[in-house]
């Protein structure tokens, strides 16, 4: 499995956080933070909006570093991702990602 596939599937190397982390780029950092928050209706600041990976050592968002219940899940239960656990086709935490992302399942699943 691709290192840049996050536990819940979607694909880590895609995302604006992580370009943004990568690329060191301030106004991509300022636009993640100003669309995460208008998402999620809570205040995100672009200095929260670094993350080398999901999987990967380094720096994540305080979400995905202890918030994200995917993530805190697949750490407990010792799985590579999703894909590897037994429960993942009735799991309540990975359904709303695999719900609307066909390209997660396919990642965990591939």
């Amino acid at each position: 499995m691709k290192k840049y596939i996050a536990y819940c599937g979607l694909d880590c190397e895609s995302c604006e956080a992580r370009i943004a982390t990568v690329n060191n780029d301030n106004a991509l950092r300022g636009k993640v933070a100003k669309l995460w928050s208008e998402l999620n209706g809570v205040e995100i600041t672009p200095e929260m909006i670094n993350c080398a990976g999901c999987r990967i050592d380094g720096v994540k968002t305080p979400y995905c570093d202890s918030l994200c219940p995917i993530r805190q899940c697949a750490l407990g239960r010792e799985v590579e991702t999703c894909g590897s656990c037994p429960e993942m086709e009735n799991c309540e935490k990975a359904g709303a990602i695999l719900a609307n992302s066909e390209d997660a399942r396919r990642n965990l699943k591939g």
